[in-house]
């Protein structure tokens, strides 16, 4: 009798565990479907607020133009109108937010489109981007670059903090610092395109996330640890397509070991990139380092359907000219980049591309001499 009271005990055991396991496993589907539910609301939500706020903004401009006295009767509407909406709808209506809802229409006001089923006009804005994108979007004066941000931004599916993040680093002027006007106009028009190692490499790479200080006590070994312990913001600043593969690679060479710091894959230009850290100005040897890296890569490790493995010396201090004599042939596949622990200024960028302009321009004379 005790024997059956223990097996119906054990056969009742196995039926509850496999009801929660069962339970458990619907619980977890039926909460993903209401995620999802919630989380498509929300977007559309957020969509259908950008277009209101589009509306809303034009009429206000259109509002304005027929005061007498522009400035004094703007002020005047802002504040009657944040009252009367305050009143309705609580929150979300202050001063402040009409005088974002007014400039985004302005930064957006060619966007305009007719809609025949509704007899007004929509805008034609992204609906993959919110209004706290559209928000830092807005602030950038210079059309070509808001609208490359915007591109980037529904492409890179950039949370509104990355997209202020990338904006704040002059990403588009950092990119754009070794185009042709045609291709500032394709920049501009379709984003960031990846087609050779050169249009992945950003001068220079800018670190601010790290929270380190512009020192020149620091240790190379900290960087990458630095580096590593925020990689997730080291792959936002590289840009699309950098994999990361392995942090100090083991090269061995007649008996002697050598350490690559940093290698990435990148799966659109399907090539490995190797990257090494100087935390001083480029030497000669920093290349010569480099081509080996490179040169064993492409050896023993690349596969027939890779591309050529890219290096690139990271360092405090470019040398162009003699980067360009040493590297020859290997000037494709061998790059070199400064970085900095700050956001720049638009004013160290230009200084910068003055200088590369005139360095551009030292080389051209030099050739039609010879």
């Amino acid at each position: 009798m005790g024997k059956d009271v223990q097996k119906a005990k054990r056969s009742l055991s196995k039926v509850m565990n496999s009801a929660t396991a069962g339970f458990d496993l619907l619980y977890d589907k039926v909460t993903s479907h209401i995620e999802n539910a919630r989380a498509a609301i929300q977007s559309t939500v957020d969509t259908e607020m950008v277009k209101a706020y589009w509306s809303i903004g034009r009429d206000i401009v259109e509002e304005e133009q027929q005061g007498e006295s522009r400035a004094d009767y703007g002020t005047y509407l802002l504040t009657t109108l944040s009252e009367h909406l305050t009143k309705q709808y609580k929150k979300g209506f202050s001063v402040s937010t009409l005088k974002n809802i007014r400039q985004f229409y302005l930064a957006y006001s060619d966007r305009a489109s007719i809609s025949y089923a509704a007899r007004s006009q929509l805008p034609k804005l992204s609906p993959n981007l919110g209004w706290i994108h559209y928000r830092a979007l807005m602030r950038v004066s210079r059309k070509e670059a808001r609208q490359f941000y915007e591109i980037e931004a529904e492409k890179n599916h950039w949370s509104g903090r990355e997209l202020e993040r990338q904006i704040g680093s002059l990403l588009f002027d950092r990119l754009a610092k070794s185009k042709d006007k045609d291709g500032l106009l394709k920049l501009a028009c379709h984003g960031q395109e990846i087609n050779t190692p050169e249009d992945a490499m950003k001068e220079p790479l800018i670190l601010e996330f790290l929270g380190l200080p512009e020192s020149h006590q620091l240790v190379e070994s900290k960087l990458e640890e630095a580096l590593i312990n925020n990689l997730q913001q080291f792959l936002l600043e590289l840009g699309s397509g950098f994999s990361f593969i392995a942090r100090q690679k083991r090269l061995s060479l007649d008996g002697d070991h050598f350490y690559a710091d940093l290698v990435f894959y990148h799966v659109i230009l399907k090539c490995y990139i190797i990257i090494d850290i100087k935390t001083r100005a480029l030497t000669h040897a920093d290349l010569g380092q480099m081509q080996l890296y490179v040169n064993y890569f492409d050896r023993e490790i690349k596969q027939d359907n890779d591309n050529p493995t890219v290096g690139l010396v990271l360092c405090t201090k470019k040398k162009d000219e003699m980067a360009k004599y040493l590297l020859g042939d290997k000037a494709k596949q061998i790059f070199t980049s400064t970085y900095q622990f700050h956001l720049p200024t638009e004013e160290e960028l230009e200084q910068e591309l003055k200088r590369e302009v005139k360095t551009i321009k030292h080389e051209l004379a030099k050739q039609s001499k010879d």
